[in-house]
């Protein structure tokens, strides 16, 4: 049978929505045990799980970042994603839980992209929640839509176009995108948007799931600006989790896991920054993941960087590491494995000074301490000159801070690819 959200949980929020959803499969998944099977344009039976192919980390949009004139009121939005694992059925996840009022999405459609704003529209699918072609989200609130059938393949661009009606004075959404969305007057469900005002922003969108078979998972990434691709190339897909995910893609071991970049600009682990910080929002990007089997833990650098006395240093280095210690031992509940990233180094930006370095020091040596994290992912030692551990490599990044597109491909292609394979039926 067709499976699809009933008209009276469309409306709980967030997380009620994701508990009162998850399929037993997905639980069976992140304790390592889901089945097998599946069969196109159906909801996940026994021998098949949900598993995330794409997803962004969602906040209240900054003023500097809302949709340009003529907005979203009764506009048309269609917004360029690129997935990681393929699949034959689909399901999106849209959110309005930063926002003060009510979204209406009147219709919404799929299709394959086909650059600079066009689809293919013979691949063109409508989305449907509850049975019907639109909704309206309450402030606050998250919506799935049904099941759709979907070719999907392993790293594919497609295109997610809403129309919508009455919207919200403040927007949810995803503000470094680093890929082009665009917006045009009206209705419209047009081969080609040209002509369309042009923002490099995501909003609304949340995730795209995958009905996938056993064999199939993903891991989910908690990062800042870095792992959201700050000092990449806009729509050219090259972050350092999204060479990662090619890399996985390529090796028979763990060409089914799909990757979920949940990196926020600006975001910090204990306080302040930009979104909800790192430690408040780990449950909900993180652990609330369908098919998520691993999560990678590569942030703090923003709590570092405010760090200028040795009191600062060594309160900031605690607390982080508590932080951290939380969020191991909440992985570890949903029986996940998760992994410490170590911090990169900063000098030549306006965050270095001797305190900072020493508590990015002490934490990263903790980062590193075996017992702590269930393994190290070590972008410090990748990343730093061999002249200077203080600095980055000088020809891998573009202001002392963040990694340009040649650092993004040596971070993603530095990962070991055997912290990824499923272990086997006796654990290891």
């Amino acid at each position: 049978m067709r499976t699809s959200i009933p008209a009276a949980l469309v409306q709980l929020p967030r997380r009620a929505l994701l508990i009162a959803l998850m399929p037993a499969a997905w639980l069976m998944a992140a304790g390592h045990g889901a089945l097998c099977g599946g069969q196109s344009g159906e909801g996940p039976t026994p021998r098949s799980h949900w598993v995330g192919t794409w997803c962004t980390a969602e906040q209240l949009v900054e003023p500097g970042n809302m949709p340009p004139p003529p907005g979203l009121t009764d506009n048309s939005l269609r917004q360029i994603v690129r997935v990681s694992l393929g699949g034959d059925t689909i399901r999106v996840r849209f959110s309005n839980e930063f926002s003060a009022s009510a979204v209406s999405m009147d219709s919404v459609q799929i299709a394959a992209s086909t650059g600079a704003g066009a689809i293919d529209a013979s691949t063109s699918k409508g989305l449907t929640f509850a049975g019907s072609r639109g909704t309206t989200m309450a402030a606050g609130v998250a919506v799935t839509s049904d099941p759709v059938a979907f070719r999907l393949t392993h790293r594919m661009d497609v295109a997610i176009t809403i129309h919508f009606g009455r919207t919200s004075p403040t927007v949810t959404g995803h503000p470094g995108s680093r890929t082009t969305s665009y917006i045009i007057p009206g209705n419209t469900t047009a081969t080609d948007f040209t002509g369309a005002v042009t923002t490099d922003h995501w909003y609304v969108i949340s995730a795209i799931e995958v009905l996938a078979p056993p064999s199939a998972s993903c891991v989910a990434i908690l990062g800042n600006s870095i792992t959201d691709g700050r000092g990449s190339i806009t729509n050219l897909q090259n972050r350092w989790p999204d060479v990662f995910s090619e890399a996985l893609l390529r090796d028979s071991g763990t060409r089914q896991v799909g990757v979920l970049n949940l990196g926020i600009g600006g975001n910090c682990v204990l306080a302040g920054g930009l979104g909800p910080t790192g430690e408040s929002r780990f449950d909900r990007d993180i652990l609330a993941q369908s098919g998520v089997l691993w999560a990678i833990v590569f942030e703090g650098v923003n709590d570092i960087g405010r760090v200028n006395s040795p009191e600062l240093a060594t309160t900031t280095s605690e607390r982080l590491i508590a932080a951290y210690r939380q969020m191991i031992d909440r992985a570890h509940a949903k029986g996940l494995r998760i992994y410490g990233a170590t911090i990169l180094p900063f000098k030549g930006n306006r965050y270095y000074n001797q305190y900072s370095e020493a508590c990015r020091d002490t934490v990263n040596r903790w980062i590193r301490e075996p017992g702590n994290y269930d393994a190290c992912i070590d972008f410090d030692r990748a990343m730093r000159d061999p002249e200077d551990s203080t600095r980055l490599v000088s020809t891998y990044q573009n202001d002392g801070l963040h990694p340009d597109a040649s650092g993004y491909k040596t971070m993603g292609q530095s990962i070991d690819l055997n912290l990824f394979h499923r272990p086997d039926a006796s654990g290891r």
